[in-house]
């Protein structure tokens, strides 16, 4: 089969290659996936995308037009993807709904540590040598109550690493899993509430409608003054100009992201050596008390091993017209 992978990036290759090797023949495109590149797929049967890409119904249409059959998403969220209208064109759709919830997890944690230790500052200061310990306070997470806004294999992890720091944990999820409050003590509250009581909120819903700034001025509203608000799931769960607000009232406490709702064209490229495009994503980097990373949380070992065997495993099966494991 021939297939074009949209958004290839050279870290991925090395995990890519050997899963894809003398089975399908692979058209590497650094380029996302938009109405603009979707010519770069004549020709396959099958296109890869992640994150970022678009797969609105114009570019399916365009895709179908050009004989492709099959579209892989490397990724477990597949809200760029308008799924309506993949089924209406005959498309089949595979995502990669567990690559490694412990990636996410333990990413989430490690944000925020650095934000509660204040490590950012504190290298910044060593490089100069100024080994003064004055602005650096931070609180032990032992002892603190954790809001979990999503709390499926990713936020289960989480619970589970948490619960192991010794944190109370509140949870929020319009399926709840009781096995959660059986292992871990998290106790399931609505929304407001968990907003309310929670030390730490951490975001892992998917991206639906009705999620879509989940997180507005209303919601921020409620929150525990001080409180810190992290956010691995998807940027849009977020406000950002009500979050910028939040911080600059003193509401928020801290706030670290590793998705941003702007990022689209800006994340997974090297913009250094041209002007600042995001005066929103400016205005928060200035804040000492936030973090933003690239949208990395996903990238470990073996993640990527994972998503490279999943993402394979569909293109086989689709080969040998069988339906993959993971159809959407």
């Amino acid at each position: 089969m021939h297939v074009t992978i949209f958004s290839a990036r050279d870290y991925e290759r090395p995990f890519l290659e050997p899963a894809l090797a003398n089975r399908h023949t692979v058209h590497w495109r650094p380029e996302a996936l938009s109405l603009t590149t979707a010519e770069l797929a004549r020709g396959s049967e099958a296109v890869v995308i992640f994150t970022n890409d678009t797969a609105a119904a114009p570019v399916l249409e365009r895709l179908a037009a050009l004989g492709v059959r099959y579209l892989a998403v490397r990724a477990a969220g597949h809200d760029q993807v308008d799924a309506e209208a993949a089924h209406r064109l005959g498309l089949r759709v595979s995502n990669v709904p567990e690559y490694s919830p412990y990636a996410v997890a333990e990413y989430a944690v490690a944000l925020m540590l650095a934000l509660n230790r204040q490590l950012r500052q504190a290298d910044a200061q060593v490089r100069r040598a100024d080994f003064r310990l004055d602005q650096l306070l931070g609180f032990d997470l032992h002892g603190k109550t954790v809001g979990i806004v999503g709390c499926g294999r990713i936020g289960g992890v989480l619970a589970k690493i948490l619960h192991g720091f010794g944190c109370r944990l509140l949870g929020y999820d319009v399926a709840p899993t009781p096995e959660l409050t059986r292992r871990y003590d998290l106790r399931y509250v609505p929304l407001p509430e968990l907003c309310a009581a929670a030390d730490i909120v951490s975001l892992h819903a998917p991206l639906t409608p009705a999620s879509h700034h989940l997180f507005s001025t209303e919601l921020l509203a409620r929150l525990k003054p001080g409180a810190m608000l992290i956010n691995t799931g998807r940027g849009a769960l977020l406000d950002t100009r009500a979050a910028l607000a939040a911080l600059q009232a003193g509401q928020l406490g801290y706030l670290g992201l590793d998705v941003y709702e702007h990022e689209k064209g800006l994340f997974f490229a090297d913009h250094s050596h041209e002007p600042p495009a995001d005066p929103l994503l400016a205005e928060l980097l200035a804040h000492p008390n936030v973090l933003v990373t690239g949208h990395q949380g996903f990238l470990t070992r073996e993640a990527l091993g994972n998503i490279a065997a999943t993402t394979a495993a569909s293109l086989d099966a689709w080969e040998q017209n069988q339906p993959a494991a993971h159809e959407l």
